[in-house]
């Protein structure tokens, strides 16, 4: 019991959710990172921020890493007299890459490592409930923490995540835009109510999708389309949907990255598609390709 008193770092992985059908479900680990690092201090609280977000981030306890952390040391019953937090990001902000939950779970890892025996304490079983806690949903905060393709969900025993087989082919092309859009202003799109076909239609497609990625990739474009969520948040990223439709219309795999406004296009790697695909990236617009992360948030060594 008690904490640790060396620097912790911990690397964690930019995710893209929904995946098109997958809607608040499906998660994928992608290959860009935010390292955080953090050490107990015998008082006060400061916070390094470089990178993505440096010039808007607060520098105090509403860091969103650092609640993250003090919920952490909350639960497993610590209370460090201050902290010290470096976050070198890298994954963009508001774009649907998963930068919250990039956050949030390096928060609850770096404080789980920063506790004798925090691991063995703090599971990752309790560490993602804990997680989609702070985050409201869990599609996200999954891979972020176990890596790969994750399934997510949400019960009256809390939230819950395992991970699904992904066929070491399946590579991914990012367009991220300029300019963000906010998770809540995506969400407050969506309607209260929809239509029990297109629930339906979702369901078969995103069961379809976890064989797709799990290795019968012929079936990605059929397996990516979705009734559920991209149509109705056109409103807030029409440059979005436009770019959506026209890789689909090609043959490719789009889909819109979480809440969005990056268009993610996944694809099997085997007859250069990811890299072709960098040249349909719009004015203005970065495109990346990204392998999977298959590892999730790891504690690396030193600080």
């Amino acid at each position: 019991m008690g904490l640790t008193r060396d620097a912790v770092r911990v690397r964690v992985p930019a995710t893209s959710a929904n995946l098109g059908p997958g809607f608040d479900t499906l998660g994928l680990a992608l290959g860009l990172h935010d390292e955080l690092a953090a050490q107990v201090r015998v008082d006060g609280l400061e916070v390094e921020v470089e990178g993505q977000g440096a010039g808007d981030v607060p520098r105090d306890g509403r860091h969103l890493v650092v609640r993250a952390m003090q919920a952490t040391f909350e639960r497993l019953g610590e209370r460090p007299a201050g902290l010290w937090l470096r976050c070198r990001n890298v994954v963009p902000h508001a774009r649907g890459l998963g930068s919250s939950s990039a956050a949030i779970v390096g928060g609850v890892v770096l404080a789980r490592a920063l506790v004798d025996d925090g691991a063995a304490r703090l599971d990752d079983a309790a560490a993602l409930d804990l997680a989609a806690t702070l985050e409201g949903h869990p599609d996200n905060v999954a891979p972020a923490l176990l890596g790969g393709l994750t399934v997510a969900g949400h019960g009256a025993d809390g939230f819950w995540a395992t991970r699904a087989p992904l066929d070491d082919r399946v590579a991914a092309v990012a367009f991220v835009p300029p300019t963000g859009v906010s998770t809540e202003a995506a969400r407050g799109l969506l309607p209260v109510q929809v239509p029990h076909a297109d629930a339906a239609a979702n369901a078969a497609r995103a069961a379809l999708l976890v064989v797709a990625l799990g290795g019968a990739t012929e079936h990605l474009l059929r397996a990516t389309d979705d009734l559920l969520h991209q149509g109705y948040r056109e409103p807030a990223m029409p440059e979005s949907l436009a770019l959506v439709r026209g890789l689909r219309a090609d043959g490719v795999a789009a889909v819109v990255s979480g809440a969005g406004p990056t268009v993610l296009a996944l694809t099997d790697g085997t007859d250069g598609t990811a890299t072709g695909l960098l040249d349909r990236c719009p004015d203005g617009w970065t495109a990346v390709r990204l392998d999977v992360d298959h590892d999730g948030a790891v504690v690396l060594s030193g600080p």
